[in-house]
């Protein structure tokens, strides 16, 4: 049986580059395809083995804060809150926050304020495992793209020996792995 090629061979032969050129994507793909083990895996198994508590909170908070509920239950307190100083507890002189709500209009603008950067931080993380899911969606298809080449190089063997077979009218015999 021949012998594998090593990873620089294999760098200069499927990708024509030197391998201290390569990039880090394309040196665990070729360390993959030299090893023959399978490169695909899941990419949010990789971003949630990396996520801390505070970016699964920040995501959680995003969620609700982004949502039809969060909006429908903040306007049903915000109507609420006007009726009641306006209306219920004014005709006792007990609105504890009248016209011009000005304690609501602080509250709303402490969630706010708090709000918006976890909300960022959120969209960060999501840019983040956007990066992680494309490198890994490189990797599979250079892997796939290898593992078309080695296969075309096979059939190409086979091809030729076919050929040679019916040139000389002699069978050569040969295992097929002998190639890459």
């Amino acid at each position: 049986m021949a012998k594998r090629p090593s990873l620089p061979d294999l760098a200069r032969r499927y990708l024509a580059k030197e391998p201290h050129t390569l990039d880090p994507e394309e040196r665990n793909v070729l360390a993959s395809f030299e090893a023959r083990r399978p490169i695909s895996r899941d990419a949010a198994d990789i971003e949630e083995a990396t996520s801390t508590f505070w970016d699964r909170l920040a995501d959680k908070v995003a969620a609700v804060g982004g949502s039809w509920g969060f909006i429908f239950t903040s306007l049903t307190i915000l109507v609420a809150w006007m009726v009641l100083n306006s209306d219920v507890l004014s005709h006792w002189n007990k609105a504890f926050d009248p016209y011009p709500y000005i304690f609501l209009n602080l509250m709303l603008s402490m969630i706010a304020a708090l709000q918006a950067p976890i909300i960022m931080m959120s969209q960060n993380r999501a840019g983040d495992r956007d990066r992680v899911a494309a490198s890994h969606d490189y990797e599979v298809n250079l892997r796939a793209e290898l593992e078309i080449m080695r296969l075309h190089e096979k059939i190409d063997l086979l091809v030729a020996r076919l050929a040679r077979e019916e040139a000389t009218g002699i069978a050569i015999r040969g295992p097929i792995d002998d190639i890459v």
